[in-house]
């Protein structure tokens, strides 16, 4: 029998809410991790997130998960990345919302691809290069 997940509330205690980089990408993992990986699905045994839930309610629900994911733009505009990765996150969160737009097809295509995973990756090789103080080793 499948384990049941829960969310651990202490993942987004106490977010920063400074202007500092690494308050920014502490606030960016946690809506990643929020938008891509709350709870896992038993028996499949791969994360899902506030980005799968909302797709299954039609056009609205992508529509929101699209916004939340914009928030994770804008932080990234405020770090400084150029107008190309801005550009590559768009296209990222604008395809997530037309894949989400096709019933089914769109439901499945949240599970595979993680616009918002992406980006974080994308903001995660920006800061590496220009701000190594805000590394954060993961264990």
């Amino acid at each position: 029998m499948a384990k049941a997940s829960r969310i651990d509330p202490t993942t987004f205690d106490a977010l920063p809410l400074d202007k500092g980089i690494a308050a920014s990408r502490q606030r960016i993992e946690a809506m990643e991790r929020l938008l891509e990986r709350v709870v896992v699905l038993p028996g499949l045994n791969r994360p899902i997130g506030l980005d799968v839930m909302l797709g299954l309610v039609p056009i609205v629900g992508d529509i929101a998960a699209a916004a939340l994911g914009s928030y994770i733009i804008w932080e990234a505009r405020n770090l400084g990345l150029s107008k190309f990765q801005m550009a590559r996150m768009m296209g990222n969160v604008g395809f997530d919302a037309l894949l989400g737009f096709v019933p089914l097809i769109g439901d499945a295509a949240d599970v595979l691809f993680r616009s918002n995973t992406r980006n974080l990756r994308i903001i995660r090789k920006h800061l590496d290069k220009h701000h190594p103080s805000s590394v954060v080793l993961e264990g």
